[in-house]
């Protein structure tokens, strides 16, 4: 059945147009039901239905036959299914009900992200009736619940499975891995489609399942089909099939702004609130671009919250919460709990909640248009996270998380002529992004010849020159492009990009392996100070300076979690001082896998005891292709590349007399380039810990 969206004269006077009766058509039937969330949602018209009822009500259900048997007579399955078709939490309980880990193998689902394979780890063994870590389990970096021999279904990290190749090349134990989210195509979805397609030859008794919300399902069937072209002309003998798994949904309206937006992180937060002045019931999804704007968007949605209490005590309270990557676990899980009587939910989150996650209970989608992107130059040898324009599939699938429960809206804060400008697909992160880490891998795996790899996507070649650059210069490979032994295999071990792990692994010959694990570690986790609005914010500035040091950032989270494991790691420290707790506790946790790690490597475990140049030598062994130099014009210049660059306004060098060189860890395109967490340092060490990279010249002016 086909509909259009509603009349204008019904929905709230907002600044916004509906597209013509003709771009919006949709198949009216029965909701796909979120399986644990469902019975949380008031609005739901499974509320009475059991669990069991629940499941067969998901669109996937309908396919389990089709896809058994699919599995049975091909290797490779491509399954294309909507978001919340529930493909992700059925289709591993499928397979474990029909023997595929009676054996004592495991079905592998892969996630772009921690936090998704943690949270479907914990879904599914809720619905399985298992405790989690026993049947159900998962695995992240630095953090794993899962048993050997007992777990049937285990959600892992697309990382985690690339490390586990190390012990197990040919994945013994797995019968069945399940690449999920492949449309994001992420660096390591990448390298996983091409490391399978040569396993899957090997071991013609392992399956694939391909899952995905949109992606080229004919380009991946061909990339698998693995027949033999020269003997075998009939389709028939193909090993790789497609099965497209169709979602249900109510109608969705889709309104444009008439003009381009000046600030949508604002005009989000304005659009939110004339949602729920004059809209009826249920939950909003805003759709921002990183951790500050949605911690931004939640400041300023309490600030409303707390003026319209004031002025309308009926008024159906607003619960704002954030989602991003970073967010503590706790935290997280917020989102999914059911909403309180009288309230409505607002959820601010990054694009994780476009696919990797499913919040029930979403009517209203707000969708900014732009997401942040890792882009590296080869040129300057910079990584950065640029913010650009979303895709058409990505606008779909912002619009796809709203209208699942109930007649949905969808605000997107741009034009409609906009949006048929977007590119249709996002292209691949291993086409934009520094590759030192991903050739890493591939070395340590055997594949001699990265050029020569088959990717589903390949990268350019100036980047894989660059890669293979940085990590000679690291010392990770030797002049015929072999890994060095120990260095460049214990840098492949270690789950950090190279440049980390570098650091870490010649801490021990400068005599500060306890202070740079905890540098590490702190620069694992988002921004330990919280930074609070009005007069709290001046506190907070104040109290910072007690952890402030002229040697930079680095140092100065290192004076922090020092003193924070002094206080006793308690919370009030960290209330006190304006430090995030949980981060903190994050850090703690990360630095004592990384010990464990560097024991493993009988790296010696030493403290410089405040001798701070072993510690900043340190760091320049492994950040020396992130160097800056101060240019006679009184700007920095990047030492690779000559890119014009400045201190982020949270380093504690932004308001310090300028250094001449300084070393940087993160790069951010805003207004300007700005380079985040800074470390001083002396040109002299750069051509001494460098010498491949750097070599001193003298300039003469006139």
């Amino acid at each position: 059945m086909s509909g259009h969206s509603g009349s204008s004269e019904s929905r709230p006077k907002l600044k916004f147009l509906k597209p013509s009766d003709d771009d919006a058509t949709w198949e009216q039937d029965k909701p796909d039901v979120d399986p644990i969330n469902a019975t949380t949602f008031v609005y739901n018209p499974y509320y009475s239905l059991s669990l069991d009822q629940q499941k067969k009500k998901l669109p996937i259900y309908q396919n389990r036959d089709h896809i058994i048997y699919l599995l049975e007579k091909y290797q490779t399955l491509v399954l294309v299914g909507e978001t919340g078709s529930g493909k992700t939490t059925q289709v591993p309980q499928y397979l474990a009900e029909a023997g595929w880990a009676s054996d004592g193998t495991m079905i592998g689902v892969t996630q772009p992200r921690r936090v998704a394979a943690t949270s479907l780890a914990s879904r599914v063994a809720d619905e399985m009736g298992a405790i989690l870590g026993d049947e159900v389990g998962y695995a992240i970096r630095f953090d794993e619940k899962f048993s050997p021999t007992r777990t049937k279904v285990k959600y892992l990290t697309e990382g985690l499975l690339i490390r586990e190749m190390l012990g197990d090349p040919l994945l013994r134990q797995y019968s069945v891995i399940m690449l999920d989210e492949v449309h994001e195509r992420t660096v390591n979805s990448d390298i996983l489609m091409g490391l399978l397609r040569k396993i899957l030859k090997k071991r013609k008794n392992l399956k694939l399942i391909i899952s995905s919300a949109t992606m080229d399902a004919e380009e991946i069937q061909r990339f698998f089909n693995l027949r033999d072209k020269k003997s075998s002309k009939s389709s028939s003998d193909d090993t790789s099939v497609i099965l497209s798994v169709s979602g249900r949904s109510y109608p969705i309206e889709i309104c444009y702004a008439v003009d381009p937006v000046p600030d949508y992180v604002k005009d989000a937060v304005k659009t939110v609130m004339k949602i729920h002045e004059t809209e009826g019931k249920g939950d909003i999804l805003v759709f921002l671009t990183g951790q500050e704007e949605v911690d931004n968007a939640i400041t300023l949605l309490q600030q409303h919250t707390q003026n319209l209490s004031d002025t309308n005590k009926k008024a159906m309270e607003l619960l704002p919460l954030p989602m991003y990557g970073s967010l503590p676990a706790r935290d997280q899980l917020r989102v999914f709990q059911h909403t309180p009587k009288g309230a409505r939910k607002v959820v601010v989150a990054t694009n994780i909640a476009e696919t990797s996650i499913t919040i029930s209970g979403i009517v209203y989608v707000i969708d900014c248009g732009f997401v942040k992107m890792r882009w590296f130059n080869p040129d300057t040898f910079t990584d950065s996270l640029v913010v650009v324009p979303i895709s058409k599939a990505s606008a779909e699938q912002r619009a796809g998380r709203g209208g699942r429960t109930a007649p949905g809206k969808v605000y997107r804060l741009y034009p409609e002529p906009e949006y048929e400008k977007l590119d249709p697909q996002s292209p691949p992160e291993i086409q934009r992004c520094d590759l030192s880490f991903a050739v890493l891998q591939l070395k340590v795996l055997g594949i001699d010849n990265i050029v020569r790899f088959n990717f589903p996507s390949p990268p350019p070649a100036q980047n894989l020159v660059s890669a293979v650059e940085v990590l000679f210069a690291l010392g990770a490979l030797d002049r015929s492009g072999g890994l060095t032994s120990p260095l460049g295999e214990r840098m492949a071990e270690f789950p950090l990009p190279p440049c980390y792990s570098k650091m870490l692994l010649v801490s021990g010959d400068f005599g500060c392996s306890d202070e740079i694990t905890t540098i590490a570690a702190m620069l694992q986790v988002e921004n330990v100070f919280q930074l609070p609005f009005g007069q709290a914010a001046i506190r907070a500035r104040i109290v910072k300076r007690k952890f402030e040091v002229e040697e930079g950032d680095l140092i100065t989270l290192l004076n922090v979690y020092t003193s924070f494991v002094k206080s006793g790691r308690t919370k009030h420290f960290c209330s006190q001082n304006f430090l995030n707790f949980k981060r903190l506790k994050r850090a703690d946790e990360m630095k004592k896998q990384m010990v464990k790690m560097l024991r493993r490597f009988e790296i010696p475990l030493e403290s410089c005891k405040g001798n701070l140049e072993p510690i900043m030598k340190c760091i320049a062994s492994g950040f020396f292709p992130n160097a800056v130099y101060l240019h006679h014009s009184g700007y920095y210049r990047t030492v690779r590349g000559d890119l014009v660059v400045y201190p982020h306004p949270t380093s504690v060098l932004y308001a310090l007399p300028q250094p001449q060189y300084l070393l940087f860890s993160e790069i951010i395109h805003l207004s300007q380039i700005y380079i985040r967490d800074l470390t001083v340092v002396k040109p002299e060490w750069l051509e001494e810990l460098a010498p491949h990279f750097y070599k001193k010249r003298t300039e003469h002016f006139h």
